[in-house]
């Protein structure tokens, strides 16, 4: 079920439905997740950009621990809707509470930052937004429009809401929006769904995955998964058979990183070299494009990774191969 928390009159905490829970310990990280604090030049000019349009980006409210690296080179991840989501995922550092209403000139805005800021590809994403009948769905597709016009030679990567409990028409309308990459995370597996995405069903963001590759066969789509959590390796290949029975071309997984001690604890940090046999497993399931290092998030790379995405599709057309849809 979903999660709405007034806010109004404690701005102060950034997760008020988590401040009963108990302090959980924070692992210390090993020296493969380490990494630099961001101040470079390019840095600082995206970050400016993002403050001159007044956007918010995931890159900020996630507390993603490669802001540096991205922000450097002009890779901001565009966070729409709004900063406060209205779940409350026991992974996540965005903020949840009760959401102000959409803002009809974010479209626009983003669409000029984008413009402003040479992008060769953006990735936008969202809090979820279960308040609204079409969670948000018209809004997607407005921001994917205006970026076309803003940008037309940008493409265009979306990781969207699950739209669960909504009419099937909200997801059909992301999906008409015509984005070149339709990303939705299944974030962990099954079996820790209540504890950790207790607002999401995992099925029914399977079901979506599926629905966009059934209306749309050519439109990439892609998924991630987070480990550390206390998954077993059995049920990370079955997740990837789950995706793959969908037509999800390109795979995502990377380490969970504690946000706070109210958050769930990380049950191990996985080596690198577990990452590469997940990644080597992921690839002999057929999936045309696989990113698995700690360090990997959804929106990490996107751009050199939607080039090698359609270069693997094409290497498999020219030799006759079927793509599964």
């Amino acid at each position: 079920m979903a999660t709405v928390i007034d806010r109004t009159n404690i701005r102060a905490l950034r997760h008020p439905e988590k401040q009963a829970r108990p302090d959980t310990p924070v692992l210390r990280k090993p020296p493969w997740l380490r990494v630099r604090a961001p101040g470079s030049a390019g840095y600082n000019a995206t970050r400016a950009i993002v403050k001159e349009h007044g956007l918010v980006t995931v890159c900020e409210e996630a507390a993603c621990p490669n802001i540096g690296e991205c922000w450097s080179v002009s890779h901001a991840t565009m966070m729409i809707m709004g900063e406060t989501c209205t779940r409350a995922c026991a992974f996540c550092n965005v903020a949840t509470g009760r959401p102000d209403p959409l803002d009809p000139t974010e479209p626009g805005r983003v669409a000029r930052a984008v413009a402003k800021m040479g992008l060769r590809h953006v990735v936008i994403t969202s809090v979820d937004r279960d308040d609204l009948a079409d969670g948000g769905a018209a809004h997607f597709a407005a921001v994917v429009g205006a970026i076309r016009l803003a940008a037309p030679a940008t493409t265009v990567e979306i990781l969207t809401p699950d739209f669960l409990r909504k009419p099937v028409a909200a997801a059909h309308r992301v999906i008409d929006s015509r984005p070149d990459v339709f990303n939705h995370n299944l974030e962990t597996v099954p079996r820790l769904y209540l504890q950790i995405r207790p607002g999401a069903r995992y099925y029914h963001s399977l079901r979506l995955l599926e629905r966009v590759k059934e209306r749309a066969p050519d439109l990439f789509t892609k998924s991630g998964l987070m480990v550390g959590l206390g998954e077993t390796k059995e049920e990370v290949m079955q997740v990837m058979d789950d995706m793959r029975s969908a037509g999800v071309d390109f795979i995502t997984i990377g380490q969970y990183l504690q946000p706070t001690r109210k958050h769930a604890p990380v049950d191990r940090f996985v080596d690198p070299e577990e990452f590469a046999a997940l990644e080597t497993i992921a690839r002999a399931k057929g999936f045309l494009m696989v990113s698995a290092s700690p360090l990997t998030r959804s929106s990490h790379h996107a751009g050199e990774d939607f080039a090698r995405l359609k270069a693997a599709r094409q290497s498999l057309a020219s030799r006759g191969e079927r793509i599964a849809s």
